[in-house]
């Protein structure tokens, strides 16, 4: 049998035969079907996952062949018939089902005989009850609110559904014989002049998107696969219509880069004046013109679509003279959107959009401004921080992205090494103390102290309480507060506050300022476990920024428990990761005398999953220090800053360089990396006799 579905069917010929092998080429799809024969205690049917062309000619002849799938070719399975065995397959048009075949051997020849017409269309919601993903009841329920609302029944399950929409769109298009693509790849093909042929009213109801068109054959984009595209072959002249399935986040991208496109010329360019003081002085969105101040929000949203997809972590929107920029930052690279092409009056109105969303003051343009708002892009919930900047020739806006929804990285996840993942979990179960993660701005500071929280929300035995600027991540049984300086309300007025409510370990979101560490130091001194960020470059300098913050040494000693240092580095895309000859020059600052005996590198050579890059996504690259009785002694003493770095070498210090080298030889980044991680003097092997200990 080739095609396993959901099990159902190759369940029902379980009965009418000793033995079933069952081809299926998608490994999840087999997965989703031998769980629900095994619940049918069905032990009759072996899956094997392969291509159903091929067939098995290992195990042929066999005595019947059933093809419940669309396949373009059936010829090398007639020939693994036995001799009086027949296949039945169905035949029809894109790879829909249109008649039942039955092929019988008849000597050396194939009789062909139609068993009639058959439909087995399944509309999407049948399809996501096979894969497990609701029930009956939920698709009842589901089908309800889409005819009341006028939405397609999937928009309305995947609400509900706590799923990738890459993974679900993902199964749905090998359900459907779909081809999934990504925004990018349709937008390299699109045609922009094809969007206006169409009624625009007629293609959001439908929600297709007509990408081009070759000699009466169109290709349209939709992310509903029951779409029907009937309408079309009728009203234009295209004799055949192909449907490339996108998720509802490309899918909004898609329009909006059209709708922005088409409209721009009669909108976007509304004066020829290129530059001057009035282009930014003027309020745009008191111009009485609503179209073009929606407009102007629409492209907002654009920009937000298209930084969620990248996984982008901020947005940076920036004027030069004329010229405005528009770039996102994802896995700590600033990249240009280049597809939008702003004046500086549209500059000025983009600004006020953002403001007016972020709840920022609109009139004043003289002082920077900071706020916030919130999104929503199908079921995922993001927080923006808006920060307003007055530069020379306007405003630059930076919108920081978080997103709110989902669970936060666990500590096996951060990249960290087996034994700092070990110690770090030791650290939380202390009775009191502080620990410190260090590190410069963007570095994963909070990521790793929300993975420590994460193991102790789960855990439920402790009181865990939080003071953070903003509150970055939502955590179930944690108690989170936000700090209000507007009101008076402060990092050290929430220390003080917090010792009354009987917590067993406190997070301080950043200590800045003595009177801060003052307060984390009484806290842990009265019996709490003390969690806080602090900038710096290293473990031995976040002691030389306590010294600084007027910290006395001796409470430090008896206080601190570790600090972890830490940077981000890039990850090589899986995808496309190959072994490549080591950079000469890096390795010989890495290793100055010669590298070790069968030492390896890797990189990605670039794919379409990673954008052509060759990485994708960041790990951490970690610094430890245990502060033991050495440590301790030295932090009282005083030391210069070299001393305390051999000191803290001597016991035991994991440095940077050693979880970099980890990562390195593992394949997880490129060797191209260390220079942006290490400065130059920690590249090559610390000694006490060397720069690094004088």
């Amino acid at each position: 049998m080739i095609g396993s579905g959901a099990g159902y069917l190759p369940a029902v010929v379980s009965h009418l035969a000793h033995k079933v092998l069952l081809i299926e080429r998608h490994q999840a799809i087999a997965d989703i079907a031998t769980r629900n024969l095994e619940k049918a205690g069905i032990s009759n049917v072996e899956i094997v996952v392969a291509e159903g062309e091929e067939g098995l000619p290992a195990r042929m002849p066999f005595q019947t062949i059933l093809v419940s799938c669309h396949l373009p070719r059936i010829t090398g399975l007639l020939e693994q018939l036995d001799k009086r065995g027949n296949l039945v397959c169905f035949e029809g048009i894109d790879g829909q089902a249109h008649e039942l075949v039955l092929y019988r051997k008849h000597n050396d020849e194939y009789l062909r005989r139609s068993l009639g017409p058959v439909s087995f269309a399944r509309d999407t919601g049948e399809i996501l009850i096979d894969l497990g993903y609701i029930d009956e009841k939920t698709l009842a329920r589901a089908r309800s609110e889409a005819r009341s609302s006028n939405q397609p029944v999937l928009h309305v399950v995947r609400r509900a559904l706590n799923v990738e929409d890459a993974d679900l769109y993902r199964s749905l298009s090998h359900q459907h014989g779909l081809q999934l693509a990504r925004a990018e790849e349709v937008m390299t093909d699109l045609d922009p002049k094809l969007f206006r042929i169409f009624s625009k009213t007629f293609l959001d109801n439908q929600r297709l998107i007509p990408v081009h068109a070759h000699g009466d054959e169109l290709v349209v984009a939709t992310d509903n696969p029951d779409v029907q595209t009937e309408d079309i072959e009728h009203m234009h002249p295209y004799r055949s219509v192909v449907k490339l399935l996108v998720t509802p986040t490309d899918f909004r991208r898609i329009w909006s880069n059209i709708d922005i496109a088409s409209r721009g010329n009669d909108l976007l360019h509304w004066d020829d004046q290129k530059d001057g003081e009035q282009d930014h002085l003027k309020d745009l969105l008191e111009e009485s013109d609503e179209k073009l101040s929606h407009h102007l929000v629409s492209i907002y949203e654009a920009i937000l679509l298209d930084a969620v997809s990248a996984r982008a972590s901020d947005i940076h929107i920036e004027r030069y003279g004329a010229r405005i920029r528009i770039r996102t930052r994802t896995d700590g690279e600033l990249r240009n959107l280049e597809h939008y092409n702003l004046s500086p009056r549209d500059h000025a109105g983009l600004i006020n959009v953002i403001k007016v969303q972020a709840e920022i003051n609109i009139a004043e343009r003289r002082l920077p401004q900071g706020g916030r708002s919130q999104m929503r892009v199908g079921n995922a919930t993001y927080d923006l921080r808006v920060q307003i900047q007055p530069s020379l020739h306007g405003e630059h806006a930076v919108i920081r992205i978080l997103s709110q929804s989902g669970r936060v990285l666990g500590i096996d996840d951060l990249g960290m090494s087996k034994q700092v993942a070990t110690n770090y979990r030791r650290l939380l179960d202390n009775p009191s103390g502080l620990v410190l993660v260090v590190g410069p701005t963007g570095s994963g500071k909070s990521t790793t102290l929300y993975a420590g929280l994460q193991v102790l929300a789960d855990d439920g035995k402790r009181k865990v309480i939080t003071v953070e600027d903003p509150i970055e991540y939502s955590i179930d049984n944690i108690q989170q507060t936000r700090v209000r300086p507007e009101i008076g309300f402060n990092f050290a007025d929430a220390m003080r506050s917090f010792v009354r409510q009987d917590p067993d370990v406190m997070l301080v979101g950043e200590i800045r300022d003595n009177e801060t560490a003052l307060e984390a130091m009484r806290a842990s001194q009265t019996g709490h476990v003390v969690l806080s960020t602090l900038h710096s470059n290293d473990a031995v300098d976040a002691l030389q920024r306590l010294y600084d913050l007027g910290v006395d040494p001796n409470s430090i000693a008896g206080e601190l428990l570790a600090i972890i240092a830490q940077r981000l580095a890039k990850r090589i895309c899986p995808d496309c990761r190959r072994e490549v000859e080591p950079d000469p020059l890096i390795l010989k600052e890495l290793f100055p005398e010669d590298p070790p005996a069968g030492f390896r590198c890797y990189a990605g050579k670039g794919c379409k999953n990673c954008g052509g890059r060759g990485t994708r996504g960041r790990v951490g690259i970690v610094e430890y220090l245990n502060v033991n009785d050495d440590i301790r002694n030295a932090i009282s003493a005083k030391p210069p800053v070299g001393e305390l770095r051999w000191r803290a070498l001597d016991s035991g210090l994991i440095t940077m360089r050693d979880s970099v080298l980890d990562h390195i030889i593992e394949g997880v980044i490129p060797l191209s990396e260390l220079p942006r991680l290490l400065p130059q003097e920690r590249m090559a092997p610390e000694t006490r006799g060397g720069e690094n200990g004088r």
